[in-house]
Parts: C-alpha cells; sequence; structure tokens
C-alpha cells in the first residue's frame, strides 16, 4: 500500500468530515420530524406519575411494606412556558443533541477507520478495544442518567418547598436546562475509565497512583454525587456515588503499571 502524503491525510479528512455531517445531519431531521412524539413520550416522561422508574420505587415499597414518601409518593410535574420563541428553539436544540447522542458509535467507527492505517496490530487491538467500550460506557451512562438519576433530581427540586408563600412553577427552558445537562454529565462520566486508560498511555497516572488514592476518590465521587443529585435521603446518592466508585475500580483493572508491562514483555521474549 503506498504510503500517503499530507494532502492525501487531509482529503481523508475532509471525507470523513462529510460522512459525519451527513449522518449527523439525517438524524437531526429524522428526529426534527419525530420530535412531537419523543418529546410527549420520552423527554417528558419523567414529568409523569406512570414513569417506569416510579414504577419500580412502588413496588419496592410495596413488596418491603415500606410507607415513606420516597417510595409512596404521587407525582406529577406541569411546565409552563413563558418565551415566545422557546419550543421552537427547543425544538430544534433536542433534535440536535439526539443526533449528537445516537451518532457517537458511527463517529467513534470513522475515528477507527481513519487512524487505523497508522496503528501497529498491538495498537490496532487496544484502540478498537477502548472505542468499543468508550461507545458502551457512554450509554450506560446515559441510561442510568434518564431513568434513575434524572427522575430522583426532578422528583426532588419540584416538590422542594422552601417557604408555602412560594409556589413552584417549573418552566419549560429550565426543564430542558438540566435534564440535558445531567443526562449528558452521566454520559460523560462512564467515559472515566477510557480517559484513565488515555492518561496511562501518556505516564501521567498509573495503577499505583490510582490505588494509593483510592480513599481520596471515594471522598470526591460522594461529593460530586451530591453536587448531580441534590437529595437528602442516601438511597439518591447511592444511586450516583456506586456507579462512579465501580468506574473508579474499572480504570484501575484497564490499566498496567510499567512494571506488570516490563514482566510481561519478558515473558514473551
Amino acid at each position: 500500500m503506498a504510503e500517503m502524503t499530507f494532502w492525501d491525510h487531509l482529503e481523508e479528512l475532509r471525507r470523513v468530515l462529510f460522512r459525519v455531517i451527513g449522518v449527523w445531519f439525517v438524524l437531526a431531521v429524522g428526529y426534527f420530524i419525530a420530535m412531537p412524539f419523543l418529546f410527549d413520550n420520552v423527554v417528558l416522561a419523567p414529568c409523569n406519575n406512570d414513569f417506569v422508574f416510579y414504577d419500580l420505587l412502588r413496588y419496592i415499597g410495596e413488596k418491603f411494606d415500606l410507607t415513606d414518601d420516597f417510595f409512596t409518593q404521587e407525582f406529577h410535574v406541569k411546565l409552563i412556558n413563558i418565551n415566545l420563541a422557546a419550543p421552537f428553539f427547543i425544538h430544534m436544540s433536542t433534535a440536535f443533541w439526539m443526533s449528537v447522542v445516537t451518532a457517537m458509535p458511527y463517529i467513534f467507527f470513522e475515528i477507527w477507520h481513519f487512524i487505523n492505517p497508522a496503528l501497529y496490530p498491538n495498537e490496532r487491538r487496544g484502540v478498537a478495544k477502548a472505542l468499543t467500550v468508550g461507545t458502551v460506557m457512554f450509554f450506560a451512562g446515559v441510561l442510568l442518567g434518564y431513568f434513575m438519576v434524572y427522575p430522583l433530581t426532578l422528583r426532588f427540586l419540584s416538590t422542594y418547598v422552601l417557604s408555602t408563600e412560594i409556589e413552584n412553577v417549573i418552566s419549560l427552558n429550565s426543564y430542558i436546562d438540566n435534564f440535558m445537562m445531567l443526562v449528558l454529565c452521566m454520559g460523560l462520566a462512564f467515559e472515566l475509565p477510557l480517559v484513565t486508560w488515555l492518561l496511562s498511555l501518556l505516564g501521567l497516572v498509573n495503577k499505583s497512583f490510582l490505588r494509593k488514592y483510592r480513599r481520596h476518590a471515594i471522598v470526591v465521587i460522594v461529593i460530586a454525587a451530591a453536587i448531580i443529585t441534590p437529595t437528602g435521603d442516601p438511597f439518591t446518592l447511592s444511586v450516583v456515588a456506586i456507579p462512579l466508585y465501580l468506574l473508579y475500580e474499572m480504570s484501575i483493572l484497564m490499566i498496567k503499571d510499567k512494571k506488570e508491562e516490563t514482566e510481561k514483555q519478558e515473558e514473551t521474549v
């Protein structure tokens, strides 16, 4: 295979960008057309009492005879719009973000296809594994954020009473901003093992370092979980903190110390 020049690489990158933009545009148009249905049945679903996670909480409460409001609360949020142009721009922005999220596997595939010729066989296996794990973990975080983290946060904040003289009325803009932020933050948080693995390749972190500061990491994780879900009950805190801690442990398993790598290389010689 002939070696590609700088301009050949640039031309190939241009083709990749056009393909990615084309796929993103098609998805965005599709989501824009389907948005009225998706908005009612997906985006606004956590506002309704029959949301799957609220049903699960009520089932747990009935199964174990738990009478706390956390398990028995009837919940419904009605949104209002106070901005004339908000529905149209939210329609567009939501379609955009949904298309970006669902296009991630294809984007990772294009990245792999672009850098693959420049990699050695052992590097190809590592990069392919990293991109696959990164895609799966991102969607796992998005699903956890949508089905658990955001509903818990919404239910707590929308029912929080600062004063009996103040009525909580949730605006459409506020709902969407928090929805996108929490769901995407959870998706990005689940990229922790991949980021740690990349930092280990650069020599910035290693397994010993992560093990040494495990206790400090737990404190940081609990604080981060408390910020993401500012609720008062330990269950909600655990919903975020436990997965983040498991991701930290997964990060330790994914990387190797220099000593381990040297021993493995000596065994193969």
